[in-house]
Formats: C-alpha cells, structure tokens, sequence
C-alpha cells in the first residue's frame, strides 16, 4: 500500500518499549511527515510510568543534533506522556469506544488532525476509521519481532534480544551476544585504543572505539550534561552493531559505567538511565580489563592534564570494586598486555 500521508499516529502501553514497538515506529516514521505518539496505561505501571517509557522513545531516536529533539530519519517525533490525573484516560479495561472518544477529543483539544493510524492490534482499523484516519497495519502476526509487552513484564530477561540495551539496562537485565564482549577501561592517555587495535588484529576480530571521544571532537569539546547519556546509548548500540562482525571475540574501549564517572566529574550529576546503563556493566562483559596509566602521557589537545590520570585510574579501580566487577589489571608494553590479555582469554575458553 503506497500512501503519503501528512500526519500519523501511533497510541501504546510500550510496557516496556521492545523491538516489536521499534518496529512500528519506524515503519510509520518512514511514512509520514509528522508522528505523533501516545503513551498510557491506566492502571500504570508503578515503576516505570508512562513519563519513563515516553522518555526511552525520546532518548532512543535522538541524534547528536540534540536541538532537533526526537526524530526517526528526517521525521520529527511528537512523543506524549499522559496520565489519569492529568489526562483523565479511561481504564484499559473500558470499551473501544470509551478509548477512540477519548483520543478523539485529546487530538482535538490539541489541534492535531490525524490522517493515518499505524498499529500492530486487531483494535486498529476501527480505531483509524473513528478518527476519520487511514489505517496501515504493521507486523500484526507478530512474525518480525516475536515478542510482546506481557512476555517481557513476566521474564524481561528471558526475552532481552528483543530490548534495546538502554531498556534492558532499566529492567535489570542485557541482551544477550553471540560472541563475548571484551571490555579495556583506563585513563587517559592509558592504551585502550591501542590494545584494542592490537588484540583485534592478533584475534582478527573487530574492535568498538570509544564513541565519547568521537562525539568529542565533533563537538569541539563542549559537550553538554545530556550529551553523557547519548554516548553511552551509542556506544552500547555501536557494540551490539559490531557483534555481528565479530570472530570470537569483540574488543571495546570503555564501557557505560566510565562515561557515568565523566558525568560526575564534569557536571557532578548522572542521568537515572546512565546510571542504569552502568549498573548492568558487570553482565554485558564477559572480561574486564583495566589498562595501567604507566605509559607515556600523549596530550593531543583533548585530554586533561596527565597529573589527573593516577586519580581516573582510582577512581576507576574503585567503581568497579563498587559494582562487584572482576578485572584483570594490564601493564608493560603493548605486546605484554596483548599476551597478558590472550592468555586470560585462552584460559577462559574465550578465544582460541
């Protein structure tokens, strides 16, 4: 069906946001100009309320042009949290009818006119035709992404493949990998990237490059509070793209729980998702490697004064004991690490 309509429009629990709801938003994204997405249950979830699920779909379609807002592609995003204080919605138990007059009169008030519905429900087409609305159906059998909001509220970590990271980091629990993760923390000036490029060629993997230093520079340093959180939701989007190139083994530089220590330092807060985001760093890696600030300090212009890696190497060291994460510390030259590194690897049966 080829359309090319103005407005559209998607309404849902998203308890919790899964790939099956990606999905629908991106399909819909890609044929609209403008979407608007309604987010409510009434009873709502206790702990993760309709303002947290909300907040994953703006912080999940948002790009490094932070002004922009939430957008899929070239289509802006208009996401809403509503509530039964504030909105007065009906219960989910209530009849279409209570449901499609409600939205009805919400759009109205707001003067949003929408010209297409998409759902993945049985509810939708008359949902659509209520509103005077198109109605486009996405992946309703269930077959692209078998999985749905009840299965992951009774065993979010049974069902994690079908979690973006940050999501899945908020229930406790990671998506699983076909290959370990390997990650390499240090400070500054410490050998991350470079071990990582060397383990990756002796291993012939790949290897995740820290994305805070990427976004770093494309920013010319002035990176803001919100930025720390992007980074972190990039980084573990970049790993999760990387698995699939991996043989073996995949090496990444720097983890969410370190971006969560730049935060602090920075800014002396840390947003709840990066917290999150950092917490589940002992289950996302497989091994933990703390690269030694004993090789010469490099100063490329990004970094801070090399009087400040001894205490980013403590700092490091004791967040990790904090969260109860094993770690292997490395030291020596670039091929001493690499041999100290393979033969942990070979001893766990990680790579051969």
């Amino acid at each position: 069906m080829s359309i090319s309509p103005r407005m559209g429009l998607v309404v849902g629990k998203f308890w919790p946001f899964h790939k099956g709801h990606q999905l629908l938003l991106e399909t819909a994204a890609a044929q609209v100009t403008d979407l608007v997405v309604m987010v409510y249950a009434n009873p709502d979830s206790g702990t993760m309320p309709a303002a947290t699920r909300a907040r994953w779909i703006q912080e999940l379609y948002r790009g490094d042009e932070m002004a922009e807002g939430a957008r899929i592609g070239a289509t802006p995003l208009r996401v809403f949290a509503l509530s039964a204080e504030a909105d007065g919605i009906p219960a989910d138990d209530a009849d279409d009818d209570a449901h499609r007059t409600f939205v009805q009169r919400w759009l109205a008030q707001r003067g949003i006119s929408i010209d297409v519905v998409f759902s993945s429900e049985s509810y939708g087409p008359g949902f659509a035709e209520h509103l005077g609305a198109a109605h486009v159906a996405v992946d309703a059998p269930r077959r692209q992404v078998p999985v749905s909001g009840t299965k992951l509220r009774s065993n979010a970590a049974e069902h994690a493949q079908f979690l973006h990271p940050l999501v899945a980091a908020e229930l406790g629990t990671v998506s699983p990998a076909t290959v370990p993760r390997v990650v390499f923390l240090g400070a500054e000036s410490s050998g991350k990237s470079t071990l990582c490029a060397a383990l990756a060629q002796v291993c012939q993997t790949v290897w995740v490059p820290e994305y805070g230093r990427t976004l770093h520079e494309q920013k010319h340093g002035n990176l803001d509070y919100e930025d720390l959180l992007y980074i972190a939701r990039r980084h573990v989007e970049l790993e999760d793209e990387a698995i699939g190139k991996a043989r073996s083994v995949l090496f990444c530089d720097t983890n969410a729980a370190t971006t969560a220590l730049y935060s602090y330092y920075y800014f002396h807060r840390c947003d709840p998702i990066l917290r999150a985001l950092a917490a589940v760093c002992g289950q996302r890696y497989a091994h933990t490697f703390v690269c030694a600030p004993t090789v010469p300090f490099e100063q490329d212009g990004w970094r801070g004064p090399e009087a400040l890696r001894s205490f980013q190497h403590g700092t490091i060291l004791m967040q990790l004991d904090f969260y109860g994460i094993p770690y292997t510390l490395v030291e020596g030259s670039v091929e001493e690490r690499v041999g100290q590194v393979t033969r942990q690897l070979r001893a766990a049966g990680a790579w051969d």
